[in-house]
């Protein structure tokens, strides 16, 4: 299929829009499902944080020397588990000797942490406030961390700490869950997407279904199988049904009144000229012999124009009606009858090749009558003893090929008897009008008769027909 046939095509673009808004709306519906699921994720790994480092700092207190201590222990088994990812810290930010001094990394840990003291980011937030960071801990794992700077004071040694204190994670905490849900989120959604698009398949295959019969109701209009358009179709499409078939009807009906006007015209023209011929053959003397002629020799030549205008009207009227379907292997054989009787005298013989039931000529009956009998009476004029009949079938067309064993006609003289009223032989009886309306006929089917030497020896005629395809129930 073509790029032009591809834009022209209603299933391509309502499955192209379909797809496209589905792939779209997924997209967006995963990327802001995950977001949502990330931040909730995040504001709980950040909230338990925080109730670490609340429960951090309620524990936290002086002893007798004014040393910082934890009161009690964390509730939250994990802070004391080696590397179990939870993790708390508390640094020493002053000493009550002096003024603002370096921080005491790791004055207090967590069990958690074992040996390693977490390295964090030189801050000073303001005493009670809590500000966040990532900073990297032990086994190379990146931490979530929350810090807040805390001062106490002891009365009763009058001495006073600013401590730092920290509660930490492992990312990952966060990370997994939303890996997770990512994996089976975009799952689901693929297999919603997946039975969305088989959904949007079945719509536009159901919903373009009748175009697709109305175009085989079509092609059975065209091959010949019916004259009608018939069918089941849906509401929308009936009207357009409807107004077809009343064209197509009217169609045949002013064919019909062509074909009577011509047969009509040629009936009137034939009479007076018939009378004008056998009054100059009657009335002939030595005055008029020469007006007899003349009237003899002009009726003949309006004759021949009456007999291929006529059949010519007939042929390019039938031409156009639409269903017409002929079996050929009958035709033939009836043809053939007839040579039979009106050449019974000359006891040729005739050798006709059996065709296949299903081989079908596209247009009317009498179309192919005039030109398979012109073609057969030609031959059968000219054979000494045999004429031949057989067919080569192409997929959309057919050849008859009809042999004779006569003296044949060389390439000029095959021209000639091709024009109009042309004979080879003015003492055979004939018009000289068969081959050319014969050709004429075929023509405007958009067949062609061509003639040739024959294996008999005489001449071969090629008669190319378009073919109707097979019938569904042949």
């Amino acid at each position: 299929m073509t790029l032009l046939e591809l834009r022209r095509s209603l299933r391509i673009r309502l499955l192209a829009g379909t797809l496209f808004w589905i792939a779209t709306s997924i997209a967006i519906a995963g990327w802001g499902l995950s977001s949502m699921f990330r931040q909730h994720v995040s504001n709980q790994f950040h909230a338990e944080l925080r109730t670490h480092l609340d429960q951090l700092t309620a524990h936290i207190t002086l002893d007798a020397q004014g040393r910082p201590m934890l009161s009690q222990p964390m509730s939250d088994p994990r802070l004391g588990r080696p590397y179990s990812g939870y993790y708390w810290q508390i640094d020493r930010v002053s000493t009550p000797s002096s003024a603002i001094a370096a921080p005491t990394r790791g004055y207090l840990r967590s069990r958690s942490l074992w040996d390693h003291v977490l390295q964090v980011p030189p801050d000073t937030p303001e005493n009670g406030e809590i500000h966040q960071h990532r900073v990297m801990g032990p086994q190379d794992k990146m931490l979530g961390m929350v810090e807040r700077s805390v001062l106490l004071e002891d009365s009763a040694t009058a001495t006073s700490s600013s401590l730092r204190l920290i509660a930490a994670a492992n990312e990952s905490f966060m990370e997994e869950p939303v890996a997770r849900l990512n994996g089976t989120l975009w799952l689901a959604l693929g297999i919603l997407g997946a039975g969305l698009v088989l959904a949007a398949l079945v719509q536009v295959l159901v919903g373009l279904a009748p175009l697709h019969r109305l175009r085989t109701a079509l092609a059975k209009v065209h091959n010949g199988e019916t004259q009608r358009m018939e069918g089941d179709f849906p509401g929308e499409i009936m009207p357009l049904i409807d107004e077809f078939n009343t064209v197509l009807g009217h169609n045949a009906e002013v064919v019909e009144r062509a074909r009577a006007h011509a047969g009509n015209l040629a009936h009137a023209l034939k009479t007076p000229l018939s009378v004008l011929a056998n009054a100059a053959n009657t009335h002939q003397d030595d005055a008029t012999a020469e007006l007899a002629r003349l009237v003899t020799e002009q009726v003949g030549i309006a004759r021949k124009h009456v007999d291929y205008h006529l059949g010519h009207a007939q042929a390019a009227a039938s031409h156009r009606i639409p269903g017409s379907r002929t079996p050929l292997q009958p035709v033939l054989d009836g043809l053939v009858r007839v040579m039979r009787r009106i050449h019974a005298d000359r006891e040729l013989q005739f050798d006709i090749e059996s065709l296949p039931a299903s081989l079908n000529f596209r247009g009317e009956t009498q179309d192919l009558q005039e030109m398979l009998g012109n073609l057969l009476d030609n031959a059968c004029k000219w054979a000494s003893q045999k004429v031949c009949v057989h067919a080569r079938i192409a997929p959309a067309t057919f050849t008859i090929l009809i042999d004779d064993d006569g003296p044949g006609l060389g390439p000029a003289q095959r021209i000639a008897v091709m024009q109009r009223g042309v004979r080879a032989d003015e003492k055979i009886p004939g018009s000289g009008l068969g081959l050319s309306i014969a050709d004429d006929l075929a023509r405007l089917y958009g067949g062609e008769v061509e003639l040739d030497n024959s294996p008999l020896g005489g001449l071969r005629a090629a008669l190319t027909l378009p073919a109707c395809p097979p019938s569904p129930n042949s």
